[in-house]
């Protein structure tokens, strides 16, 4: 009888050790709402980030990604984020302007040289004290992704410089800016769906159009416009947001280990989009296309009147400033 009784204790007690074991080491999920493909370069730097905050914080928390907006399009999940129904999303930054004008200053035409540019900002630490302003609206941005550069390609020779885009009638995203961009580049910008544009440069209705390699070689426009010319006049970031109430949550500690990962994430993002840009534009020029540097400091010139009309504030102007500081 003593004999079943202590099995019967140890079996308790056993139970109950195990089940308090799990309970303090489960680990919190922190979902996170991204609105492209699980192979797109940023997912995938998300998901190494995930592992490295895993193992740095002995599986204390997990990141779980939501890919192709399961959990809604970027403005459902930031606001999602803003509740804390949602740990983290990725958003393109025109969603925190509507916060924060001072944003514009990082999304704004010509406001990089080049990529390389943009990684030396976004990993300088400039951005820092402008990414955690947007606590009081409920997140917090934890870094920037790059979503690549805009370029010119055209039908007819390879854009070197202003001149070149005269009378060019160009495809753009249906944008009053980024019609006036055009403009003061030399052309004339053509608003138009992303699917029209192949049959309008083949049937002349345009001379071209303008995005980054990966589009450019996913629609085949290397077909109908096979110069392309790397102006890099838009690059438009993307950046990790995460709910301040979710991080205000965790050990200060683990809140320095999740911003310090996010920040290296990004050279992560960045290698592995110029990797797929590579891809891409290998496949563009085994069927024909030709690219181009140009000076894109002309382009940029031509330009100040519209980034004067879109930089009025002081902040905005300190911010550009120290951007180009860093070219």
């Amino acid at each position: 009888m003593n004999k079943m009784l202590k099995n019967v204790l140890f079996t308790t007690v056993t139970g109950i050790t195990m089940t308090m074991s799990s309970m303090t080491f489960a680990a919190t999920e922190i979902k996170t709402a991204f609105n492209q493909s699980d192979q797109h370069p940023q997912y995938l730097a998300l998901e190494e980030f995930g592992k490295q905050l895993e193992m740095a914080t002995d599986g204390r928390y997990t990141v779980k990604i939501y890919p192709n907006a399961l959990l809604g399009d970027q403005r459902a999940s930031l606001e999602l984020v803003q509740s804390g129904a949602v740990q983290m999303a990725v958003v393109a930054n025109p969603l925190v302007e509507n916060y924060d004008k001072t944003f514009t200053a990082i999304g704004m035409p010509f406001a990089y040289t080049g990529i390389e540019h943009q990684e030396k900002v976004f990993t300088s630490g400039a951005l820092d004290s402008l990414f955690s302003s947007t606590k009081k609206f409920g997140f917090e941005v934890l870094t920037a992704y790059t979503a690549g550069s805009r370029n010119v390609y055209t039908k007819g020779s390879n854009v070197k410089s202003v001149s070149d885009m005269k009378g060019q009638k160009i495809r753009v995203m249906q944008s009053n800016t980024m019609v006036e961009m055009l403009g003061c580049m030399g052309g004339t910008g053509v608003p138009m769906s992303q699917g029209e544009v192949y049959t309008a440069v083949q049937q002349g209705v345009l001379d071209g159009g303008e995005n980054n390699e990966i589009t450019y070689a996913d629609m085949k426009h290397y077909e109908v416009a096979p110069y392309f010319s790397k102006t890099s006049h838009l690059m438009v970031p993307d950046l990790v947001i995460i709910s301040d109430d979710f991080i205000n949550s965790m050990s200060k500690s683990d809140q320095a280990t999740i911003r310090k990962l996010a920040k290296e994430s990004t050279v992560d993002e960045f290698a592995k989009w110029n990797a797929k840009i590579g891809q891409a534009r290998a496949l563009a020029e085994n069927n024909g296309a030709t690219f181009v540097d140009v000076d894109v400091k002309q382009f940029q010139d031509s330009c100040k009147p519209l980034q004067q009309k879109l930089i009025k504030t002081d902040a905005q102007k300190e911010l550009t400033k120290a951007i180009s500081d860093l070219s």
